[in-house]
């Protein structure tokens, strides 16, 4: 284990034994709410009503880190305590082979969603409660039953469902036939055509996904999000800013025209 003390984040670089530990793992699951899951690593941020966990969680990554090198970890825990307000973003050293994790999605009706894993997986669990948590109606550690009966909420569902790599672990999900059907069932209008036809579906999400509306919303939805979101995303309202984040802006306007000028014909 390694702990960099930098400017804006502690920078925790640890084995997989070391991220499956109770005290790392009762840290993270209150956290569930404020962290950003990346490919390797894990990002948590500070919230105020958990200091005390979080401070308690520090205590003892000190110890365990002094433990590992052999010295007091006083000191070490001191300087580290005034990182307390800072992100913690905990990185696995190195990258092991994936591990695929199979996720049923059932669609109960247009409103609710059951999403449950074949066997139990806590990180997955919490990637999934950390993105939708507000719109959890209860849940066990193999699954958690979504209320996805506004727009927002099958919007941020299928942003969630995009992203298939959590630390080392693959996501694979499963729905039956009538899955799409049952969850689109206000857009009798759309046609989803054979649900074979991944690819094309794919395609036809993401789309939907960088207009932040739900698959097959209706032109007016379209074209309402879509000149809310290039407004806010117009080069122009940055062009004091730093050059990459103009250059991030006009790439994000791009991509709204991009995605507006493929489905302002197809629903």
């Amino acid at each position: 284990m390694d702990i960099v003390l930098r400017n804006n984040l502690i920078l925790i670089t640890t084995g997989f034994d070391t991220l499956n530990t109770s005290w790392m793992r009762e840290f993270l699951n209150h956290h569930t709410r404020g962290m950003l899951f990346l490919p390797k690593a894990v990002l948590v941020f500070r919230n105020e009503s958990l200091k005390e966990i979080r401070e308690e969680f520090l205590h003892k990554l000190s110890a365990h880190h002094a433990q590992v090198h052999d010295f007091n970890h006083q000191f070490f825990l001191r300087s580290m305590l005034k990182f307390g307000s800072q992100p913690i973003k905990i990185e696995l050293d190195k990258m092991q082979e994936p591990e695929n994790v199979k996720v049923n999605l059932y669609a109960y009706d247009k409103n609710t969603v059951l999403i449950s894993l074949e066997k139990p997986n806590s990180w997955v669990t919490n990637y999934m409660r950390s993105q939708l948590e507000v719109y959890v109606e209860r849940g066990t550690d193999v699954s958690l039953v979504v209320d996805v009966s506004d727009y927002k909420a099958k919007s941020r569902l299928e942003r969630a469902l995009n992203k298939r790599h959590i630390l080392h672990y693959q996501i694979q999900y499963t729905f039956d036939n009538k899955f799409m059907s049952k969850l689109y069932s206000d857009f009798a209008s759309y046609s989803f055509g054979d649900l074979v036809k991944e690819d094309e579906l794919e395609s036809k999400k993401q789309f939907y996904t960088i207009l932040e509306c739900p698959v097959g919303a209706s032109q007016d939805a379209l074209k309402k999000s879509y000149k809310k979101l290039t407004k806010v995303y117009h080069p122009d309202k940055i062009f004091h800013e730093e050059p990459h984040m103009v250059e991030h802006y006009t790439n994000k306007f791009q991509l709204l025209q991009e995605a507006y000028e493929a489905l302002k014909i197809v629903s």
